[in-house]
């Protein structure tokens, strides 16, 4: 790496050689076996994972690899929570770069399209007998903080509705975001929306229906975006 030389990839590399060797050899098992645990998701689903089968493939016995993820539910956890750092820093980066709410749904659905399993592990059903630890919320917040971020402001003479009324008591989910409640109804409406186009898109619904799921996605982000009632 030259000295001018900066960026993620310059610190994600600098970060690679941080460390004892010790430390260096356990975080690169680490990475095999998640990158393992994602072929194995694709090839069988995420219920279907398996540490045993990830040693195999490693050519490692199912006790050593025990001592880099202490079971299944660890490894789904740390999964779990790449998946919505990858998701929450893809928005956060198209935010900063000037993105609206429009820029903002292409790139969640160019993040899905991307990789279809990692978005089913966290928008898609629920693991068998795996609960999430309580901290992944915190950075699942994160994506919803940059959709309200980016969010304009409602205007004044706008209709209240029961929802918005509920939500100025029912926001610990909006994680101490100052938006009003008409904004987080919403932000709401337009999160549920895009992502229901989205999985069934990506779980195949759409196939031999003969139109283009692009162009619905764009139609019904235009409807929350430019309601026709506001056009």
């Amino acid at each position: 790496m030259t000295e001018t030389e900066t960026g993620p990839g310059a610190r994600a590399r600098t970060g690679a050689k941080a460390g004892t060797p010790r430390e260096r050899y356990r975080a690169q098992v680490r990475a095999e076996v998640k990158e393992r645990a994602w072929e194995q998701i694709a090839t069988a689903g995420a219920s279907a994972l398996s540490l045993n089968a990830i040693a195999k493939l490693m050519g490692m016995s199912g006790p050593a690899l025990y001592r880099y993820f202490a079971g299944r539910d660890e490894l789904i956890t740390e999964l779990i929570r790449d998946a919505y750092r990858s998701l929450a820093d893809t928005l956060r980066a198209a935010a900063d770069s000037g993105a609206d709410l429009t820029g903002l749904a292409q790139a969640l659905r160019g993040w899905a399209l991307e990789d279809p399993q990692r978005y089913h592990l966290i928008y898609g059903t629920p693991v068998p007998g795996y609960h999430a630890p309580d901290d992944t919320t915190v950075i699942s917040s994160e994506i919803m903080t940059t959709l309200l971020d980016t969010w304009p402001e409602p205007s004044p003479d706008a209709p209240v509705s029961p929802f918005d009324i509920h939500l100025d008591s029912h926001r610990e989910w909006a994680a101490g975001h100052p938006a009003p409640s008409a904004t987080l109804h919403r932000a709401l409406s337009f999160w549920t929306r895009m992502h229901g186009t989205l999985s069934l898109e990506l779980a195949g619904h759409f196939n031999g229906m003969g139109f283009d799921p692009a162009l619905l996605f764009t139609a019904e982000l235009a409807d929350l975006v430019d309601p026709p009632t506001a056009r």
